[in-house]
């Protein structure tokens, strides 16, 4: 039963993750599962290319374990981007240092719904 309730859980973090992704980037974000489901497909999938998203819905994250299994399933052509949540905690993104630029560069192609600004749950409206 609890392995049940653990993947139910994890099905809703992807959704609300995708969620997030959408209303922040005004991009189509959908669970990975939903089109590919392989081992090494994203947990989530978004119009933004390059990037493998992988959620983490989990009171305690081993964040290298996280990033190193991110990194093993995005390959060389995908920056791996970790988002995790605990409960009652905000979404927070993780990636290597080095990955930071090209990331960056990835997510200045796209417009934000905002009027160019990102913001947060309290700053927008």
């Amino acid at each position: 039963m609890a392995g049940l309730r653990s993947r139910n859980k994890g099905k809703r973090g992807e959704r609300e993750a995708a969620a997030e992704l959408a209303r922040l980037f005004g991009v189509e974000a959908r669970r990975g599962c939903q089109f590919a489901g392989g081992p090494d497909s994203p947990d989530i999938r978004t119009s933004i290319q390059g990037i493998h998203w992988e959620v983490k819905r989990t009171e305690r994250l081993s964040v290298f374990a996280a990033v190193s299994q991110a990194a093993a399933d995005a390959g060389e052509d995908e920056v791996p981007v970790v988002l995790h949540r605990a409960n009652g905690k905000e979404w927070i993104a993780v990636c290597r240092l080095e990955d930071l630029p090209k990331l960056a560069r990835m997510l200045a192609a796209y417009p934000l719904p905002t009027g160019g600004m990102l913001c947060n749950r309290t700053e927008c409206p």
